[in-house]
């Protein structure tokens, strides 16, 4: 079993080092080919590419990585009880990630003072729009405005994803379905 969990990664790596390579080619008819593996040695004018960075990393969409990147979310709390787990508690489920910052340390205490003049918490930073205290509509609005997905479009792509149906009976389990070719022109 541990074999298998050390296998995957490596093949997966393997596969997406090849992937990142594609050859281009005429043949003597004046075909282009287009292919992840070199052309035969007779073809002298095939050229190689290089793709870097060419596969989506995790699973943040890209509305959620363009606002982290233009307005990064810092939230100063403490464990100040309702309010402060409730902004928390927010964040979370709007799945919004953000930088905790605890002004009971020095160095965020003279932050957060330079930044309100006080220290109460909760405070959340949306790029450079401030909110003092916890208040849904003007969180909401300071993230929407940002362009971060709502909690609502969070679920709804999850709930449009439909989970993969078990066979039907033991027989379609083993059942492999025929490869489809294209028509011959």
């Amino acid at each position: 079993m541990k074999l298998i969990h050390l296998l995957i990664p490596a093949l997966l790596t393997a596969f997406s080092a090849q992937a990142a390579q594609l050859y281009q080619w005429k043949d003597p008819q004046g075909r282009v080919f287009y292919s992840d593996q070199q052309p035969p040695p007779s073809v002298k004018n095939a050229t190689q590419k290089n793709f870097k960075g060419s596969f989506i990393e995790g699973g943040e969409s890209y509305a959620m990585k363009r606002a982290r990147e233009k307005s990064p979310v810092t939230l100063y709390s403490t464990a100040c009880g309702v309010p402060c787990d409730q902004a928390k508690r927010h964040l979370e489920q709007r799945g919004i990630p953000y930088t905790n910052k605890n002004p009971e340390s020095g160095e965020d205490r003279a932050a957060l003072q330079k930044l309100t003049g006080r220290t109460n918490v909760p405070v959340l930073l949306v790029g450079s729009a401030k909110i003092d205290g916890y208040e849904v509509g003007q969180w909401d609005a300071a993230l929407d405005q940002a362009g971060y997905p709502k909690a609502g479009d969070l679920i709804k792509k999850a709930a449009a994803t439909p989970p993969a149906s078990p066979p039907k009976s033991p027989a379609d389990a083993t059942q492999t379905p025929a490869p489809i070719y294209p028509a011959p022109r």
